[in-house]
């Protein structure tokens, strides 16, 4: 059982606090979703209580997470962390449990796919991340964990992007590594 499933609602100050806060960024930067109406967004976030929970997470450690698509198949709208630099409150992780277990001195506080996993949310993949980089300049400081392939993690490595130089990288490291300017990218679907 994870966090999200034991605190799935906020209370009604904090809901419309949170939602006071989306609608802002929404409107602030309206060219990251031009064709959506925040009053759709927002019958559709009051409809999901669990899922508001966590974006609010997402706004807690710093994602400042808005609308970035909208999958006409599933009808759900997507959300992504889209703060200037990996989120504060999500650094300094691992990349998953296993890679937290395997470090004998040193360990971080958590790793990023269980930090996700109690936030209710996905890291990004590759495609979604470079997708949130035609949106803006991401991670020009910072870096972020994605999802890594089956194939690498069983080699003990995993994968993380960033933006230098005007151009997005791919890069790897050992899952066991972590770093101050290294968090994670959280997607959600409502």
């Amino acid at each position: 059982m994870n966090i999200h499933s034991t605190k799935s609602e906020l209370p009604a100050e904090q809901r419309e606090e949170l939602l006071s806060v989306l609608k802002v960024r929404f409107e602030k930067n309206r060219s990251r979703h031009k064709e959506f109406e925040w009053a759709d967004v927002q019958a559709k976030l009051e409809a999901n209580a669990g899922k508001l929970w966590s974006l609010n997470e997402m706004e807690r450690t710093g994602g400042e997470p808005d609308v970035v698509g909208y999958d006409k198949n599933s009808d759900e709208y997507i959300f992504y962390d889209c703060s200037a630099e990996s989120p504060k409150g999500r650094r300094s992780l691992c990349y998953d449990p296993e890679a937290l277990e395997s470090r004998k001195e040193y360990k971080p506080a958590d790793s990023a796919v269980k930090m996700a996993e109690a936030m209710g949310v996905e890291l990004l993949t590759e495609a979604q991340y470079k997708e949130l980089q035609q949106l803006g300049e991401f991670d020009k400081k910072t870096s972020s964990w994605i999802i890594t392939p089956t194939d690498i993690r069983k080699l003990g490595g995993a994968i993380f992007c960033d933006r230098r130089y005007n151009t997005v990288f791919t890069y790897h490291n050992g899952a066991e590594s972590y770093y101050a300017a290294r968090g994670f990218r959280g997607s959600l679907r409502i």
